[in-house]
């Protein structure tokens, strides 16, 4: 479109079932080497996949990827045990898991940050949308509030105290706000663009939708230094973080060249390739989670 705005705010990124057999590498220690690694992913037919499975298997690591077509069903996954690894979030949004399901699944390895980013099919500026239209956002905590903050960065809404990273509808100030906010599963947000004005749309479910990533008509900023609780992780459980194939795995991704071209390719050159230690990964999960415990009260 035209006319784009680029916004600052906090980040995310940041996915049922289509296929889930039993996992043939469960449990911790390193899979031997006619193991099968499962990974969970959100959008397996993304360029970066077939590239990754390629360059696994020149490795002599064998992977299968799980795909899933929201983002509610990988932890759970993860946490039983069905899938090894899974790479399709961000920390917050694992933090939010672990805390509201009690358990411990951990990064071991990061990927890339993502804009999130507002999409219209009635306006080409975010300026023009109308008093009292009706915005789509996703419902899980953390891609919540992170759409909220986009919404109100771009002039849309106004957060009470300024919003965080657990703004919630309840913190809309209506009073002093353009739009009325509505919230949707994830992967919903797309379809909703006929009876809204505009919609939050996740990076996964934007080009599904017929949409590029250039069609955004407000976004927030993946290069913001304080985005680090934003960036995607490969997640494993907590007694398996120091596996050696999957810390390969991981090695992998981030130093291919034909995986790191593929990602670039699926995000439309959006994504921003980052390789953070897993020790201030985390870091920043314990943080997050500590904050997200103390908001839950």
């Amino acid at each position: 479109m035209a006319h784009r705005t680029k916004l600052i705010a906090a980040l995310a990124a940041v996915p049922l079932v289509l296929g889930l057999a039993s996992c043939a590498s469960v449990g911790s220690g390193d899979a031997g080497a006619d193991d099968v690694i499962k990974i969970g992913v959100v959008g397996k037919g993304d360029a970066q996949w077939d590239a990754f499975e390629k360059a696994a298997g020149e490795a002599g690591i064998d992977i299968e990827l799980v795909d899933f077509s929201d983002y509610a069903q990988p932890n759970p996954a993860t946490t039983e045990g069905e899938l090894d690894l899974n790479q399709f979030q961000h920390i917050v949004y694992l933090a939010d898991y672990n805390v509201s399901a009690g358990e411990d699944l951990t990064p071991i390895g990061s990927t890339a940050i993502y804009p999130l980013g507002l999409y219209s099919t009635k306006y080409d500026d975010v300026a023009d949308i109308k008093e009292g239209d009706t915005v789509a956002v996703p419902n899980d905590a953390s891609n919540l509030a992170r759409g909220l903050l986009v919404l109100q960065s771009a002039g849309l809404i106004e957060l009470k105290s300024g919003g965080t990273i657990f703004s919630d509808l309840a913190d809309v100030d209506e009073a002093k706000s353009k739009v009325k906010v509505t919230t949707l599963e994830a992967s919903l947000t797309p379809t909703s663009l006929p009876d809204v004005a505009a919609a939050i749309i996740n990076n996964d479910y934007v080009t599904d939708a017929g949409l590029s990533f250039e069609d955004a008509i407000a976004q927030d900023d993946p290069s913001d230094p304080n985005a680090l609780p934003y960036v995607n992780i490969f997640a494993t459980r907590a007694d398996d973080a120091d596996n050696e194939t999957y810390l390969k795995l991981v090695e992998i991704f981030q130093t291919d060249p034909d995986v790191q071209a593929g990602l670039l390719e699926a995000s439309g050159n959006t994504a921003v390739p980052l390789k953070v230690s897993v020790a201030d990964l985390q870091d920043s999960l314990t943080k997050v989670e500590a904050d997200t415990k103390a908001a839950k009260g």
